[in-house]
């Protein structure tokens, strides 16, 4: 796949999963899967399993060049490689660079394909994606090497897929080893969880964050604390907020929320306009996350009474304080936030006029605000 084309398992304007070398924060995952194969059990199948954007594909191509550049525990008897103590491949090495280039021929990443009807990027994984991995083995079985597959990420695989994927996790070809990526695996089919054994990832803290946006070869915008709270841990989503300017937003989010009981109209008007833009369809999908979020911000404070201990814009503390004084404010709010989420999903999925259901949103949670 070229760099031009479309590509669902990156984060645009950061480096590919295969181009990252370091993993930071997902050692339990890693010694894992490690000491499964220093043992010489390892499994024909495995699912990484967290949040989104915590590291589960950056981790799977891990795991590829690993597999693909290191000899099997018992391969060379007395005069075998020392035991690996990680699952690091130098970046100069032969597997590696091919895998950088696109040209290893032990691996097959399955993600979501270009329709070739349509021309346009599908919205699941199909029948002929997996099937496609027959072909692969066959042509990579000739030279008895490991073959590695990746699919990133297996909750997109719609019923036929999956079924099709089903049959090979009962017959797995031999000397193959396939990587699920899923962020909900209770979605998957039980006999496909069955079959795998899981590695699971959690999000990272605030040290960890800052380490792997610091390493993420993308100049990031704003403070890592507010990017690690309002994504939760996960690498990628505060990167997706870097850089589509998600703290901007959350930020006159907040400031638009202070401006209650009697809310700025102007500029709630300035902030429907943004989101309607021609082409604004992420950002309008970005900024309906973060009023998930502040929605959910809300109604924690009104629960705990006390806000969070870091705020993700200036004066969100005492915003949140002053909206949700009360157990029973914070009810309100949580309330409130399923219905506007449920709104807000139908209105997108039936095309209604993008600056219509942004304002509708922001009169209704200026309706919620207590008086």
């Amino acid at each position: 796949m070229s760099d031009d084309a479309p590509q669902p398992d990156r984060v645009d304007g950061a480096l590919h999963p295969r181009e990252t070398v370091r993993l930071i924060g997902q050692e339990a995952a890693e010694a894992a899967f490690l000491a499964a194969f220093n043992a010489g059990k390892l499994h024909h199948a495995w699912m990484l399993t967290g949040p989104r954007g915590v590291g589960k594909a950056t981790l799977a191509w891990r795991i590829a060049r690993f597999l693909l550049a290191t000899p099997d525990p018992d391969e060379g008897g007395m005069f075998a490689a020392p035991t690996p103590g990680s699952l690091d491949i130098a970046p100069d090495h032969p597997v590696a660079r091919r895998i950088a280039s696109g040209g290893e021929g032990g691996l097959k990443a399955v993600t979501r394909s270009i329709n070739p009807d349509t021309k346009r990027m599908r919205k699941q994984i199909v029948v002929d994606d997996i099937r496609a991995l027959n072909g692969f083995f066959q042509m990579s079985a000739a030279d008895g090497g490991r073959r590695v597959v990746i699919i990133d990420d297996a909750d997109e695989m719609n019923v036929n897929a999956a079924n099709a994927l089903l049959k090979m996790l009962e017959e797995p070809p031999a000397r193959a080893t396939l990587l699920l990526l899923s962020h909900q695996p209770s979605g998957l089919l039980p006999t496909i969880r069955s079959r795998c054994r899981v590695l699971r990832m959690g999000t990272l803290d605030a040290d960890q964050m800052a380490e792997a946006l610091a390493a993420s070869g993308v100049l990031i915008e704003g403070d890592p604390g507010a990017l690690a709270e309002l994504s939760g841990g996960s690498v990628g989503g505060a990167l997706r907020l870097s850089l589509m300017g998600g703290l901007n937003i959350y930020a006159e989010l907040v400031a638009l929320m202070a401006s209650l009981p009697r809310m700025d109209r102007a500029r709630a008007i300035k902030l429907a306009e943004a989101a309607a833009q021609r082409g604004a369809e992420e950002k309008l999908a970005l900024l309906f996350t973060l009023v998930d979020l502040l929605l959910a911000r809300l109604a924690r404070t009104g629960a705990t009474g006390t806000p969070p201990a870091v705020e993700a814009a200036p004066g969100e503390a005492q915003l949140l304080h002053r909206l949700s004084p009360t157990p029973a404010q914070g009810r309100a709010w949580a309330e409130v936030a399923q219905e506007i989420s449920a709104r807000a999903q139908h209105g997108m999925a039936v095309n209604l006029d993008p600056a219509a259901l942004v304002l509708d949103t922001l009169f209704k949670m200026g309706d919620t605000a207590p008086r």
